[in-house]
């Protein structure tokens, strides 16, 4: 195993930290089959074959005439209007020489048709149509173009999107077995946290990282189960421990992981089971845990708001993503150029919270927020996603930097 040495202590840098998170995330849970309108952000767990061609039938992709492409002579010409097909109506009739038919957008084409002419480019005299140069084909949606019967829909492991719903339904598939949603239990540990609404009295706090890690979790399609605050207690840490993990398929919890805590977090998790490692090369976030409680996975996020969203976005996502059935799980960054520079070498990896503004040459470059604390949201607000600096490396304005949006964590 690579590893090295930062700060004051071991750390393990973070794409290994996410190897060995995605090598033992749990199989996924059980199936379930459920009809289409309710299969988005689901995992799909069977692989989906097209039973019919897309399209299955030659059609139209512009209002327009169908015609044969060789009667049209090269400076354009007349035919005769020979019928009208609109959409969800068909003809038999054979298009003759010397004939079109007026049809619609993803009407059939008439047999014996091959190309079809734009509206706009024709012009009507009664029964009379003239028509420009065409080539043949031209405007025609051809069967099975999209797709021929058979062919894989959507493959095992994919989070079903709106186009994919969308894809599926114009295959006529009606049900579809996906994976039950993974089920996260959510605990936060500090007596000083409060909930918003609630008074405050001197040393206390609002519990921002309860309220961002179950939006998180739920935009990632899980099933949230949130038992709150755990006091800072041996006994109730534990006690919290073990009813979450009979009820849940993972633990996340957020604070009690750092150094200088008072570890009541830490050892009741090894009482009921283990801790495999709590240090990573990664800032902000170096607190980060993960181990099991009575067999079932747990995550320790550490708790500084910014810390703890950045380690879930970074380190968290892919487990469970990989945890409900799916296969690509990692975002992928794009080069950017630097709209700053950042000269003070860190032997962590940093995500810095940034946006992309044009420059006067028009392309897009990534700024700072000026201030980038583990303990702040500000900047993850104003900030369209992060800027990766790797360890020991220096960036000079307009290098290119690795990028990824916000986006990409959906």
């Amino acid at each position: 195993m690579s590893t090295s040495v930062c700060d004051s202590g071991h750390l393990m840098p973070v794409d290994e930290a996410i190897a060995t998170l995605l090598a033992q995330a749990p199989p996924p849970p059980a199936t379930q089959v459920i009809g289409l309108e309710q299969a988005l952000g689901r995992v799909i767990a069977e692989e989906l074959f097209s039973p019919l061609d897309l399209p299955g039938f030659d059609n139209s992709a512009m209002d327009g005439y169908a015609l044969r492409a060789e009667d049209v002579p090269a400076e354009g010409g007349y035919l005769m209007l020979a019928g009208r097909i609109a959409a969800g109506q068909h003809s038999t009739a054979n298009v003759q020489a010397g004939q079109a038919v007026r049809l619609f957008t993803g009407a059939p084409l008439p047999p014996g048709a091959d190309t079809v002419v734009p509206q706009e480019r024709c012009r009507s005299y009664g029964q009379r149509i003239w028509c420009p140069p065409v080539r043949a084909g031209e405007h025609v949606r051809k069967q099975g173009e999209e797709l021929r019967r058979g062919q894989t829909l959507i493959a095992v492991g994919k989070r079903l999107r709106a186009q994919d719903i969308g894809l599926l339904a114009s295959a006529g598939i009606p049900r579809l077995k996906v994976y039950r949603p993974l089920r996260v239990c959510l605990l936060s540990s500090g007596n000083e946290l409060r909930e918003p609404g609630e008074a405050l009295v001197p040393g206390q706090i609002y519990n921002s990282n309860r309220h961002a890690l179950a939006a998180l979790l739920r935009g990632w399609g899980v099933e949230v189960y949130d038992y709150g605050v755990m006091a800072d207690e041996l006994a109730a840490s534990r006690d919290a421990l073990a009813l979450a993990a009979s009820e849940c398929d993972v633990l996340l919890t957020s604070a009690g992981v750092s150094v200088g805590e008072e570890d009541h977090l830490k050892q009741a998790i090894e009482e009921l089971g283990r801790v495999d490692f709590w240090r990573l090369a990664i800032q902000p976030g170096k607190p980060l845990a993960f181990g099991n409680v009575a067999g079932k996975p747990w995550l320790g996020l550490p708790g500084n708001p910014s810390a703890a969203l950045i380690t879930a976005l970074v380190v968290v996502r892919p487990f469970l993503l990989r945890a409900q059935g799916m296969e690509r799980v990692l975002p992928v960054p794009i080069p950017v150029p630097a709209g700053f520079e950042w000269l003070k070498p860190n032997c962590r990896r940093q995500y810095l919270r940034a946006r992309l503004v044009p420059g006067e040459d028009g392309q897009l470059r990534a700024i700072l927020h000026p201030q980038q604390s583990s303990a702040m949201l500000t900047a993850a607000c104003w900030a369209d996603g992060l800027v990766i600096v790797e360890r020991e490396q220096l960036v000079v304005r307009d290098a290119p930097v690795a990028f990824l949006s916000f986006a990409d964590f959906q």
